[in-house]
């Protein structure tokens, strides 16, 4: 994989505590980053394929028993 280097400002505050978190992972900075940031657009593709199959469904309807026609109207339906 070819890996390219960015320029990231984060506090001073969050950096220290993420040495500390990669330390005691035994990893780096930039390990935990490219896990994170791999994790968050394998969810946004997942739920982007999701939306889209749904949004293929909708498009093609569901059978609801009425073989497309609707015997009844509003005032039937709320009658008392």
């Amino acid at each position: 994989m070819v890996t390219r280097n960015v320029t990231l400002a984060l506090p001073e505050d969050l950096l220290r505590r993420m040495k500390i978190v990669a330390a005691k992972r035994d990893t780096s900075i930039s390990a935990l980053l490219t896990a994170t940031l791999s994790e968050l657009a394998d969810r946004e593709e997942g739920y982007a394929e999701a939306r889209d199959a749904m949004l293929a469904d909708l498009a093609q309807g569901y059978p609801l028993g009425t073989q497309g026609t609707i015997v009844w109207n509003r005032e039937s339906l709320h009658e008392r």
